[in-house]
């Protein structure tokens, strides 16, 4: 299976600069990847880079505590799309779902989208720190909200992608939203997995190696 055009070739780290955006950009237009996913200072950068490609281009929002206001996830969404970005990553509040404040986190997510309009909405709940049933709880939250997809993972966790986690969003799902796995997939084989499970979408560092087949020990984003 070709999996290049599940993966959202990612790059969030701190530390990256230009030059590393240009070189994701370039791989990602020699892999034919689905898209590149950046922090939203990059995003023209990213236009400019991928022009005349097919690759789309995913910000990040409210990356990666999600404790960031609503207002600022709005502005900072709004502004990324104005800047190009085809998909947005947001994240959501996580002490905010904890406290079981789930109209004020349903909203959240609905002005997000409705900031973004016709442009994707991923929203990341960060399944590490999340019971069962507060899982449950954020995917219908996405659901009602009107998002496109519930992401599993920053990669900025303690932990990542799960196949269990992935088997529980389909459950409540019932194919209404996609699903992107993200966090810890590094190769092929668990690449292959998660699409044959049904996501929609791979969110990873490693897509080169994927592709390739290989497998890469580096840490993801």
């Amino acid at each position: 299976m070709n999996l290049a055009q599940y993966i959202d070739h990612t790059l969030l780290k701190a530390t990256a600069t230009e030059a590393d955006i240009k070189q994701l950009c370039s791989e990602a237009i020699k892999y034919q990847f689905y898209a590149v996913c950046v922090n939203s200072c990059y995003v023209s950068l990213c236009k400019q880079e991928l022009a005349g490609s097919k690759v789309n281009v995913a910000a990040v929002v409210g990356f990666p505590l999600g404790a960031t206001s609503t207002a600022s996830k709005v502005f900072e969404a709004r502004n990324a799309v104005e800047h190009g970005a085809d998909e947005i990553d947001m994240v959501i509040n996580i002490g905010m779902l904890k406290d079981q404040k789930l109209a004020q986190l349903e909203e959240e997510i609905k002005q997000v989208k409705q900031g973004i309009g016709n442009k994707v909405l991923k929203v990341i709940i960060e399944t590490c720190y999340l019971s069962d049933t507060e899982k449950r709880q954020a995917t219908e939250l996405c659901i009602k909200a009107g998002a496109d997809f519930v992401k599993t993972s920053t990669g900025f966790g303690n932990g990542g992608a799960e196949v269990k986690d992935i088997e529980l969003m389909k459950e409540v799902l019932q194919g209404q939203l996609k699903i992107k796995a993200s966090g810890g997939i590094r190769d092929y084989q668990t690449a292959l997995q998660y699409v044959q499970l049904g996501v929609s979408r791979i969110g990873t560092s490693n897509g080169v190696a994927i592709v390739g087949g290989q497998q890469d020990k580096v840490q993801d984003y």
